[in-house]
């Protein structure tokens, strides 16, 4: 295989893309539940059916399956089945009692990789970590003091 040349990379973003079965619960999720917003979007019918939505620097693009017509794609398989999405943050634990808040269930942050880590699954299935670097030890469980 020949040696590439060492040049300025082109590539800018990976933006995950999502396919969901009922776009407003989807919305709903992430906008209201995590916090994203919505900075770009496709209307059908008055119908959100592609958006683009933002937290931070971290994107995804959401599209609602074709129920009918020549372009139906609705899935046979579970949804997002081996696949994970890792978000950086600065604070994972702020993240969690944020959407916590809320009503999403994240998982108690613990420490793995000398990093904050929770975990969730979106509505379809998809599944999303955030992480944060850490201090603490290994195995380390995040306890809430109220």
């Amino acid at each position: 295989m020949p040696n590439p040349t060492k040049h300025k990379s082109n590539i800018k973003q990976a933006v995950p893309f999502f396919w969901v079965t009922d776009m407003d619960v989807s919305l709903n999720y992430y906008i209201h539940g995590l916090g994203f917003e919505m900075t770009n979007k496709w209307l059908d019918h008055e119908k959100v059916r592609w958006c683009w939505i933002q937290h931070g620097g971290a994107a995804i693009m959401l599209q609602e399956f074709w129920r009918r017509g020549q372009h139906t794609n609705t899935p046979v398989g579970k949804l997002g089945e081996g696949v994970s999405i890792y978000f950086i943050c600065e604070d994972a634990i702020s993240f969690f009692n944020d959407v916590r808040s809320r009503g999403i269930d994240a998982t108690q942050p613990v420490v793995k990789n000398s990093l904050w880590t929770t975990a969730l699954q979106d509505p379809n299935g998809y599944k999303m970590v955030f992480e944060s670097a850490s201090d603490e030890a290994e195995d380390t469980v995040f306890t809430p003091t109220e």
